[in-house]
């Protein structure tokens, strides 16, 4: 199974909501892409949908990785042009699951936000890849995400209870979707590059281990040279669905 061809995304979008599983999913895939949509004068926000408690390298306690982890992530969101961090109660890293709950919150998170794109990650696995984007909870918050633009964003009869706290209906017009297969809209982040890097430095419990700027040059290089960009350009890869 596979996504459709890729729309041609819409150019008149004002706000961007990124909803991950993890601190850290969103720039791992996509940093360099949000750099480019704010320094465009795209307002981005994050959801992510647990603390991160199950990540890690060491044997830092919980408590401890929470903390460290929702520290990262602001700095990381900073170093790309992002004010807003939001992160939901109540769902344990590693034990994800597209439930009617995650589908509720996640409604009242972009009826709240208001945003024309969703960027998430794939509901779709990449066997490939799937020591990464193939985390089941990224397929998880992926299928939640998708079912909160369609239907129930839009639907006034879904979740009332939101609807009596004043959170209106709201049409997300476009979905970008992350670490799926073969994604074929590549952005080319070049020149926000040294920001990607900045962000990825910045989840230091995560990324302590690797050569930061080596790793994310040579994943860069290769999806752009995929993508066909000339020699030395960098960039990022996505599916993009119109929802309208």
């Amino acid at each position: 199974m596979t996504f459709p061809p890729s729309a041609t995304p819409l150019a008149d979008v004002r706000r961007a909501l990124a909803i991950f599983a993890h601190p850290d999913d969103v720039d791992f895939g996509c940093a360099g892409t949000v750099a480019t949509w704010t320094g465009g004068g795209i307002e981005v926000a994050y959801v992510l949908v647990t603390e991160g408690d199950a990540g890690g390298y060491d044997e830092t306690p919980r408590p401890e990785l929470v903390r460290q982890r929702a520290e990262e992530q602001r700095a990381a969101a900073a170093a790309v042009g992002v004010r807003q961090v939001n992160v939901l109660t109540g769902y344990a890293d590693g034990t994800l699951a597209p439930t009617p709950q995650l589908r509720r919150d996640l409604t009242a998170a972009i009826r709240r936000f208001r945003p024309d794109r969703v960027l998430t990650s794939s509901p779709l696995r990449r066997w490939e890849h799937i020591a990464g984007p193939g985390h089941p909870d990224h397929q998880a918050v992926g299928e939640a995400a998708t079912c909160a633009v369609y239907p129930d964003a839009r639907n006034p009869f879904a979740y009332p209870d939101l609807l009596a706290a004043g959170l209106e209906p709201w049409v997300v017009r476009e979905v970008w979707y992350a670490g799926g297969p073969a994604p074929d809209h590549a952005v080319d982040v070049t020149d926000s590059y040294h920001r990607k890097v900045a962000a990825m430095r910045a989840h230091r419990s995560q990324t302590a281990h690797l050569d930061v700027d080596t790793w994310v040059r040579d994943q860069l290089t290769a999806i752009a040279a995929d993508a066909g960009l000339p020699p030395g350009r960098l960039a990022e890869a996505f599916t993009v669905l119109r929802t309208e």
